[in-house]
């Protein structure tokens, strides 16, 4: 829906808009096959832990038989049950129907809220919006390895010596990381992680920099001033505007006599 316009589509595809009110005043439609709702972008789910995914994937079912009476793999041919038919039942007895359905089968904690949240964000994400919060919050990007490994690490990669110098291999930085943490808490006190977690962590910290690559573009990095703009990942259509409001300097073209 877009205001008082219905944007439909038939079987094979092909669109069509019809006003609100025209729609309402027609007695011949029916519920078309189940249909999931429109997806965000693939990079939503980058990082995501795979349990997250899946189980948005498990739930996705579940919601479309909520909006359409049906799950998407039924028969062509086949008919809701009658808790769960649009005609006979509303979307609030769906949900109920839905919430001790689940409940029966031994799935703890899904109230009709649960339900009914889940709904509503998949009518507004898409299977994006089953995928659980708190799997979808930023992560660190030092992971889980030891606060001070990656602090002695952090402090290298700023160090001017680094900046300035000659370009290292990340090898060097794992054994000076070392040298610091036997200086600082004694030998064998701070383990040093393995060599490919300390390879990951190195990555993810030095990511543009230029720490192991040319000298030149890391000391211009370096000596580029702070800008004010952060960055974005848009991922609708219109949900990111760039405006130049740099002036131009263009000069008479023309004589008025």
């Amino acid at each position: 829906m877009a205001g008082m316009l219905v944007h439909l589509a038939d079987d094979s595809g092909v669109p069509s808009v019809v006003s609100l009110t025209d729609l309402l005043l027609r007695a011949d439609l029916e519920p078309g096959p189940p249909l999931s709702a429109p997806r965000l972008p693939s990079a939503r789910f980058h990082g995501l832990p795979a349990k997250a995914v899946e189980e948005a994937a498990w739930w996705e079912p579940h919601i479309i038989e909520i909006l359409t009476g049906l799950p998407p793999d039924a028969a062509p041919n086949a008919r809701p049950p009658a808790h769960y038919d649009p005609a006979t039942r509303t979307l609030s007895e769906r949900e109920a129907s839905k919430a001790a359905e689940l409940t029966g089968a031994g799935h703890t904690g899904v109230s009709t809220g649960t339900v009914r949240r889940k709904r509503l964000r998949y009518q507004a994400q898409g299977i994006a919006g089953l995928v659980d919060g708190r799997a979808d919050r930023a992560r660190p990007p030092a992971g889980r390895s030891d606060p001070r490994v990656v602090d002695a690490l952090r402090r290298i990669l700023t160090a001017d010596e680094t900046v300035q110098g000659a370009s290292r291999t990340v090898e060097y930085f794992r054994w000076r990381v070392g040298q610091i943490l036997e200086d600082e808490f004694g030998p064998d006190e701070v383990p040093l992680p393995s060599r490919s977690s300390f390879y990951r962590l190195f990555r993810r910290l030095s990511s543009g920099h230029h720490t192991t690559g040319s000298a030149r573009t890391r000391r211009s990095l370096a000596g580029r001033p702070e800008g004010p703009f952060g960055q974005v990942t848009p991922v609708r259509p219109g949900e990111l505007m760039q405006i130049d409001s740099t002036p131009l300097d263009v000069r008479d073209c023309c004589t008025v006599g």
